[in-house]
């Protein structure tokens, strides 16, 4: 193994690694670091070990990670009958709660929630339930995206070893 090689080796296995803690921790882009650790090691092989057809898989299993993780939010406060304000609220809550660190991303889909059903003349009972079920969404998101992870680690684990498709 080549100097360049074991780097990249070393690489993908530190991004995997961060990944895996971001796939739970909302302030780490998790699904983008497994996807970019498992191409380093993909790369490390020079794609003898994993081809293209596996990347190509990973990267529809990054994308449908990404797109729930921004959505879960608003499916949980969906899910307990919030109207479509909160809905879009929550939407609001999780983009805007990204630019204020960890207490905005765990936070911003509850408050998001709430401001919209206030906004639609709800009482602050049926707000709360709203607020509650953005929250629970985006804890499902988190164990989607967990999920996510190790599928794409499986999935390039399996062509590794295995190694049936072709390069």
């Amino acid at each position: 193994m080549e100097n360049i090689d074991l780097l990249f080796t070393l690489l993908g296995f530190v991004l995997v690694a961060v990944g895996l803690a971001g796939a739970v921790l909302p302030a780490l882009p998790g699904l983008p670091f497994v996807f970019g650790g498992l191409w380093a090691l993909a790369y490390a092989t020079q794609y003898t070990r994993v081809g293209m057809f596996t990347l190509s898989v990973l990267v529809v299993l990054l994308v449908i990670g990404l797109a729930l993780d921004f959505i879960a939010g608003s499916l949980g406060a969906k899910k307990f009958g919030a109207s479509p304000e909160a809905i879009a609220g929550s939407l609001v809550g999780a983009f805007v709660g990204m630019f204020f660190g960890l207490p905005g991303l765990v936070f911003g889909p509850f408050v998001g929630a709430v401001l919209g059903e206030l906004k639609a003349r709800r009482t602050v009972g049926q707000a709360a339930v709203s607020g509650v079920g953005a929250w629970i969404g985006l804890m499902l998101g988190i164990v989607a995206k967990l999920v996510i992870a190790l599928v794409m680690i499986g999935v390039f684990a399996f062509d590794y070893f295995v190694n049936l498709a072709p390069a």
